[in-house]
């Protein structure tokens, strides 16, 4: 079949915003109600005394601490040194030969700045232990796609380590939070920003979930030790059989394989899939064949050592794995195409794949040896959206691609492709008397300069003029609880949800004044001035303009799906990302709640 080639090339350059549920009262862990201002000291270890344990964490979230092929590792506090004159520090035998002025504190820990798109280093805030126990309960995910994009900006930043806590175990516990939002690169990023001989053994552990996510098996060999000495020491054992194969070192690598596989505590599959990986290396004394046939489920393990070897995963075994693999499966090179292609839409959707980054990826799957047919209809269509003469025609290829879609995902995903060519549309063409999926398709990669130029072209009161109140740069004239009335008048949501995220997402704008939105709320019957321990955190965290936090605490107040955040939820989210100079991303929320909903 002949190569197909999709060219998107646009003559208009447009604006783009900067980057990257829990619902109910008892968001917050017991004992983390309203903090004192000033930190309390904390305690040195006690000599003998029992490391804390993890919580449990949620059967479809990757472990904050434990590997998912057996048992959990220790949860112990590393007593870390950050005094950089220090010549050596000892994680399991292995010592750092870097001179002591390149070695990296713990006191600031992120890869990203204020130069490169992060938040300040003190956007967290002096919570240290709160902040972990947030990302501890928070499932990864999110509702919002501008959610997850403005918590994976928030986790990267270069942050200060408050004396609460120690700071590996605070990247630690981001690293485990963007592996359950699907950000496997990211996560990698914050486990290199700390040298692996200062790392605790949280972030040991964290490190093997990461280094499996992104399918680098050699990525584990510097943290063997500790997780031999701190770890599940069967899974560190068949790690260690890995690196003694990349160093060349056969009979030690078969002497570990042999011991794992004697105790008789890990699956045979798995013992099986680091022999592949041995085989790989050249160590391996023996060729090794993989089946699936009984294999129940696919873990961290499983992915990451079948992924590095490119042994195929059986369709049925991805379907059935947690969302955030669908993450791990696009960001994974090596991965292959058509499996990144199907994981793509859920991945663009959850924030993982940017607009741009998602129609390279179709781009480069076309250009593949005989593409499928539905990719192929799929390129098509996006290739005319981009490129056709007519205005009109491009429209049409946009609704086409729209309309194609078989999933609420796919749906979102396809408007986020279209996000440029949506942009580069001219407001004079004929898109009908309600063009929402356009404007929210542009908004979905935050277009919002252009949709601007569409308020002339929409009706007050329909639902593109609704996505425009609360996405535009500006307020729209018409701001009235007569116009919300309207709008709600055409509202085909359940329970009129819609019509309560639009009143919800103009208050925290600031978009309508006191008395239209009691109004407002009145007929609409909500209470977005409710309050609860998720709120009172959440104005607190404004109040100090710690905008990580209110970042953390958006995204834990929007867990699920859009139908299961309450409305006062996303009223103080808007309000306390404006307050703390992020309205931006409020607004782009506020508007991706009326599209998908």
């Amino acid at each position: 079949m002949k190569r197909t080639t999709l060219s998107l090339a646009l003559g208009l350059s447009a604006a783009a915003l900067v980057l990257p549920a829990i619902a109910q009262e008892s968001l917050l862990p017991e004992g983390f109600g309203t903090p004192a201002d000033t930190p309390a000291p904390r305690p040195a270890p006690t000599p003998g005394s029992p490391p804390p344990t993890s919580p449990p964490t949620n059967g479809s979230a990757p472990p904050a601490a434990a590997p998912s092929i057996s048992g959990s590792a220790s949860d112990a506090d590393a007593d870390e040194g950050e005094d950089a004159d220090e010549e050596a520090v000892e994680s399991g035998g292995l010592k750092y030969d870097l001179p002591p002025g390149a070695r990296r504190l713990l006191t600031r820990i992120g890869p990203l700045t204020p130069e490169t798109g992060g938040l300040a280093a003190d956007a967290f805030g002096v919570r240290g232990q709160y902040a972990a126990a947030i990302m501890r309960k928070t499932n990864g995910q999110l509702a919002s796609r501008w959610g997850q994009i403005l918590l994976r900006r928030a986790l990267a930043s270069a942050i200060d380590t408050p004396p609460t806590i120690n700071g590996a175990d605070l990247a630690a516990e981001r690293v485990s939070l963007l592996l359950r939002m699907g950000e496997s690169t990211t996560a990698r990023r914050i486990v290199q920003s700390v040298d692996y001989d200062r790392a605790s053994p949280r972030l040991v552990a964290a490190a093997q979930q990461v280094y499996l996510a992104t399918a680098d098996p050699a990525g584990l060999c510097p943290y063997v030790p500790a997780g031999l000495a701190h770890g599940d020491e069967h899974s560190w054992r068949l790690a260690s059989a890995i690196c003694a194969g990349l160093s060349g070192e056969a009979g030690p690598a078969g002497w570990a394989i042999g011991r794992v596989r004697s105790s008789g505590r890990l699956s045979n599959f798995d013992i099986l899939l680091a022999e592949r990986v041995l085989g790989a290396t050249g160590a391996g004394r023996r060729s090794t064949t993989i089946e699936w046939d009984n294999v129940g489920r696919l873990t961290s393990w499983r992915f990451g050592m079948a992924t590095a070897t490119a042994i195929p995963v059986p369709e049925t075994l991805r379907d059935a794995a947690p969302g955030y693999m669908k993450g791990w499966t696009v960001l994974a090179p090596m991965t292959d195409m058509a499996q990144r292609v199907a994981a793509a839409p859920e991945a663009a959707t959850r924030g993982v794949l940017s607009s741009e980054a998602y129609v390279s990826l179709l781009s480069a799957a076309a250009g593949e040896e005989e593409p499928g047919e539905e990719l192929v209809a799929q390129t098509d269509r996006l290739r005319g959206a981009f490129g056709a003469a007519a205005g009109a025609d491009r429209y049409a290829a946009m609704v086409a691609l729209w309309g194609a879609a078989n999933t609420p995902a796919e749906a979102y995903a396809a408007m986020i492709a279209t996000a440029r060519a949506a942009a580069a549309l001219p407001p004079g063409t004929d898109v009908g008397e309600d063009p929402w999926q356009l404007v929210g398709s542009m908004l979905a990669a935050g277009y919002d300069a252009n949709a601007l130029a569409w308020v002339p072209r929409v009706e007050v009161g329909s639902r593109a003029w609704g996505v425009l109140a609360v996405g535009s740069p500006r307020a729209l004239g018409d701001m009235s609880a007569s116009a919300v009335e309207r709008f709600s008048d055409d509202d085909d949501s359940a329970d009129y949800l819609r019509s309560k995220f639009l009143l919800a997402g103009l208050a925290g704008l600031g978009r309508l004044d006191a008395n239209a939105t009691a109004a407002a709320a009145r007929d609409l019957d909500v209470d977005l001035g409710r309050q609860t321990r998720w709120t009172r955190a959440m104005m607190t965290a404004a109040e100090r303009r710690e905008p990580g936090m209110v970042a953390l605490l958006a995204a834990a107040g929007m867990q699920g799906d859009w139908s299961k955040v309450p409305p006062y939820h996303l009223y103080h989210i808007v309000r306390a990302l404006r307050d703390v100079g992020l309205s931006a991303e409020a607004r782009m929320i506020a508007a991706e709640a009326l599209v998908r909903v």
